[in-house]
């Protein structure tokens, strides 16, 4: 797991190319675009100047030079609330060998050292037990249920929500 970087808008474009049909149940409707370089340039566009911003943390998950997977922090809010949302995705060919839960646990590491965020939140799709699974051993807890949450696959699905609390401090002084 690395930082993400403009360079990786190629690999992001073939890996998401490639797992396209596989990942549909579980992701919202996209644009041909997404699924070019052209279209992960811009995406990283806008997701390393909320890096710079400090509202998100994007990473790329690389296995021997190729982009494998991503995961990413996205609505970093400080203050009183302290929170952020977690979302990832891997390859196909590498699910079920503990690379998505590595990559929640490292970045609710990130959320916690670097941010001292709260608590980050994660939502699945009620019948995306491998997600849920992924979450739970990462040390998230279900929260909630949300009907109708995202529109996804063509349709609006209900989701179940995580949550992971990171510690009990009070938020710092300079995020108040």
């Amino acid at each position: 797991m690395r930082a993400a970087a403009l360079e990786d808008a190629g690999g992001l474009a073939e890996t998401l190319l490639r797992n396209r049909t596989y990942m549909r149940p579980w992701e919202p409707d996209r644009p041909e675009e997404f699924f070019t370089e052209r279209g992960q340039r811009a995406r990283l566009i806008h997701q390393l100047a909320q890096r710079e911003a400090r509202c998100a943390m994007p990473w790329v998950l690389v296995e021997m030079g190729c982009v494998v997977g991503a995961i990413s922090l996205s609505k970093i809010t400080l203050g009183p609330l302290c929170r952020a949302s977690v979302g990832y995705w891997v390859d196909r060919e590498r699910t079920g060998r503990g690379l998505a839960t590595a990559a929640v646990e490292s970045a609710c590491r990130t959320a916690r050292e670097e941010f001292t965020l709260h608590r980050v939140e994660a939502g699945t799709l009620v019948d995306n037990v491998a997600s849920q699974r992924v979450l739970t051993k990462a040390g998230f807890e279900q929260y909630g249920f949300a009907p109708k949450y995202l529109h996804v696959n063509g349709a609006w699905r209900d989701h179940l929500l995580f949550q992971r609390i990171l510690h009990d401090g009070p938020p710092p002084e300079k995020s108040l």
